[in-house]
C-alpha cells in the first residue's frame, strides 16, 4: 500500500525513457535531475532519487513508517467535519476531492508514537492534500496535539511542509498561526519540549507561526523554507533571488535553524533528542578513576612548581599553541551523545562557537565552546576564535534552552577576545556580551566555565558568569592580551612579556586571586596524544562538580553565583 501511495507522488512517465521489454509502471522520470529511475530503488533509498540524491516528497503515512517504532502510531483526530467559514462557493468539493485522492481527512495526521523507545506526539503534513495549507481544520489538530501532549507531559515532533495559509478560509485561517503559537507557549511554559522538522515546502504562514517556534528546528536537506515563496518575492518587488536562497543551507548559514539532517539518519538524530530530553538519569561514580585521578594528583605539586618557575609570557605562548586542545577535541571526549545546534534565530550562525546537547555519565547537559579552529581554512571560517555577536546570542540561546529543561551547562573558553570588526559593532557586540552577563547571572542551573586556551577579557568573560570558573593549568585569562596591554600603558607592543608578568593572568595566579575556582593540571604539550590523560583528570574533577552541585535547588545555585561574583 504505501508503495503505491509513493507511486502517486511522482510525475507523469516519461515515455521515451521505456521500451517494451521495460514495464512502464516501474521505471519512472526524476523530476530533478531527469534521469530514469526505477521505484523499487528510490523507495528503498528513503524517497530520495539514487542518480542525484534529490529529495521526493512523501505521504504523511510514508513519513511516519519511517520514523516510528513498528506498530507504535497511535493516530488521533481521524475524522473532522469540513470547515467552510466563509461559505467559499466549491471549496467543499476542492476538500472532497483531496480526500478521495489521498485518503487523508485533512493535510496533516496527529497522534501518539514511539520513536526509538521514547514516547512523543506526532504530526506530519502532506503536501498531496491542498498542499498542506493551513486552515481551521489543521489549526485545530495541531493544537489539540499539543495540548494533549502537555497535558500528558509528552515532546511534540511537527514535520512541517505547507504552501501558506489556506485562502478559502480566509481570515479564519490567519487566526489558526496564532492559535497554533499559543498553544506551544504553554507546551514551553509546562517545560516540555517541542521540535520542528522543516520539509519542502515550508512557507506562509505556517513559517511564521509553529514551524519556527521549536525549541529545536531541524530540516530536510535542499528544503525551500521561507515567509514569502520565490514567486511572491520577484512577483511583488521584481527582485531576482539569488541561487540557493530561501533552502535550508541558507536557512542555515543565517541562522535560523539547528541543523540538517538526511532523511535516513531523521530517526536516528529523533531518538538522541528525546533520549537527552528524557530527564536526568543516575550516573555512575567511577572509584577506579578516582583512585587513577588520585595518583596523578600527587603529582600535581611538582607540576605546579614547574608551573611557578615557568614565565607568564611561557603560558600565553603556550595557550596560543596551533596544535593545543580546543574546544571540540574536548568535547568529543568528555561528552556521549554529542549533537550540534547551530545559530542564534536572528541572523547568523558564528563558527566561533560550538554548541549543542550531549551527556556526561548519563547526565543530560548542554556544551558551548569558543572554537579556533585546526587548519588555515577552519581558522577563517571560525574566526580564529573571535565571536561576533550572533555568537554570543547562539550560546545565549543554548543557554536558555538549558535552563528550560533543566540540563547543567558547561562553557569551554578559548578566545583572543570578542570580534571587534565593523559589522561586529554593526550588529551590537557590546549589547550582546552585556545580555550573556546579565541573563547567565540568573540562569536556574548549575553553569561550570573551564578556560582551556586564551581568555580574552569581556569576550571570555560572556561566557564565564558560572558557579564554577576553573582554568588549565597552561590557559591563560586577562583583561587584555599582553600585546594590547602594553600598547595601552606603556606605547610599545614589543613589551607583551613584561606586561604578562605584572597582569597576573596564569591560572595559578588567578586562583590565588580567587576569580578561578580549581586549576587542572596537564600533561605537556596539550595535545591529541595527551588528551586521554588530561580528559581523565577533567572527568574526575567534573564528577565532583555534578556530585556538589546536582542537588542543589535553584535559589541557592543563582545566589551562590551571585555571591561569587558580588565579592569582587
Amino acid at each position: 500500500m504505501l508503495k503505491n501511495m509513493f507511486k502517486k507522488t511522482y510525475t507523469k512517465i516519461d515515455t521515451k525513457y521505456h521500451t517494451n521489454t521495460i514495464p512502464a509502471d516501474l521505471w519512472r522520470k526524476c523530476n530533478k535531475c531527469g534521469k530514469p529511475i526505477y521505484i523499487e530503488d528510490v523507495y528503498e533509498n528513503h524517497n530520495i532519487c539514487p542518480k542525484c540524491g534529490g529529495y521526493f516528497r512523501i505521504s504523511a503515512y510514508r513519513r511516519i513508517n519511517m520514523i516510528a517504532d513498528a506498530d507504535s502510531f497511535e493516530e488521533w483526530d481521524c475524522e473532522m467535519e469540513i470547515s467552510n467559514p466563509l461559505q467559499f462557493p466549491g471549496y467543499e468539493k476542492k476538500i472532497l476531492a483531496a480526500r478521495e485522492k489521498t485518503n487523508l481527512n485533512e493535510a496533516i495526521v496527529t497522534g501518539r508514537v514511539q520513536i526509538g523507545g521514547y514516547p512523543a506526539v506526532l504530526g506530519v503534513c502532506d503536501a498531496r492534500f491542498l498542499m498542506s495549507s493551513m486552515g481551521h481544520n489543521v489549526g485545530e489538530k495541531i493544537t489539540r496535539a499539543v495540548e494533549r501532549a502537555t497535558k500528558e507531559k509528552l515532546p511534540v515532533i511537527l514535520f512541517a511542509c505547507s504552501g501558506g495559509a489556506r485562502m478559502q478560509e480566509g481570515m479564519i485561517s490567519l487566526m489558526q498561526m496564532a492559535k497554533t503559537s499559543a498553544a506551544l507557549k504553554r507546551h514551553h511554559e509546562a517545560g516540555q519540549l517541542f521540535v520542528s522538522v522543516l520539509t519542502d515546502p515550508t512557507t506562509g504562514g505556517v513559517t511564521a507561526s509553529f514551524a519556527m517556534l521549536g525549541d529545536i528546528i531541524l530540516a530536510e536537506p535542499g528544503a525551500l523554507i521561507g515567509f514569502a515563496g520565490p514567486r511572491v518575492i520577484e512577483q511583488t518587488i521584481g527582485q531576482k533571488l539569488p541561487e540557493g536562497f530561501q533552502t535550508a543551507e541558507f536557512l542555515l548559514e543565517h541562522g535560523f535553524i539547528d541543523k540538517i539532517v538526511k532523511r535516513e539518519e531523521m530517526k536516528k538524530i529523533l531518538t538522541n533528542i528525546l533520549k537527552l530530553h528524557n530527564g536526568r538519569t543516575e550516573y555512575a561514580y567511577d572509584a577506579k578513576c578516582s583512585q587513577r585521578v588520585t595518583s596523578v594528583s600527587q603529582l600535581k605539586g611538582t607540576r605546579q612548581m614547574k608551573a611557578r618557575i615557568r614565565s607568564a609570557w611561557d603560558s600565553v605562548q603556550l595557550s596560543r599553541k596551533t596544535d593545543r586542545l580546543a574546544a571540540s577535541d574536548y568535547i568529543g571526549a568528555l561528552f556521549d551523545d554529542f549533537i550540534e545546534f547551530h545559530g542564534d534565530r536572528y541572523f547568523k550562525d558564528d563558527g566561533a562557537i560550538i554548541g549543542g546537547i550531549a551527556s556526561f555519565r548519563g547526565i543530560p547537559v548542554t556544551v558551548i565552546g569558543q572554537e579556533k579552529g585546526k587548519t588555515t581554512k577552519d581558522n577563517i571560517f571560525r574566526n580564529f576564535g573571535m565571536p561576533s555577536p550572533d555568537g554570543y546570542r547562539k550560546a545565549l540561546r543554548l543557554m536558555k534552552q538549558a535552563e528550560a529543561f533543566n540540563r547543567p551547562i558547561i562553557c569551554l573558553i578559548d578566545t583572543p577576545g570578542a570580534f571587534c570588526g565593523i559589522e561586529a559593532e554593526e550588529r551590537g557586540q557590546g549589547e550582546a556580551i552585556a545580555r550573556n552577563l546579565f541573563e547567565m547571572s540568573s540562569l536556574k542551573v548549575p553553569i561550570l566555565s573551564i578556560v582551556i586556551g586564551e581568555g580574552g577579557s569581556g569576550g571570555a568573560l560572556a561566557m564565564a558568569v558560572a558557579n564554577e570558573v576553573w582554568m588549565m593549568e597552561n590557559a591563560i585569562y586577562s583583561i587584555l592580551s599582553p600585546e594590547g596591554f602594553a600598547s595601552i600603558l606603556w606605547k610599545d607592543s614589543k613589551k607583551a612579556g613584561e606586561a604578562a608578568k605584572v597582569m597576573k593572568i596564569t591560572a595559578s595566579e588567578l586562583k590565588e586571586l580567587g576569580v578561578i575556582d580549581r586549576v587542572i593540571p596537564e600533561e605537556e604539550p596539550a595535545n591529541r596524544d595527551t588528551l586521554p590523560m588530561i580528559t581523565e583528570k577533567l572527568k574526575q574533577s567534573m564528577t565532583e562538580f555534578f556530585e556538589t552541585w546536582f542537588d542543589r535547588d535553584a535559589e541557592d545555585i543563582v545566589n551562590n553565583r551571585y555571591d561569587r561574583f558580588r565579592k569582587f
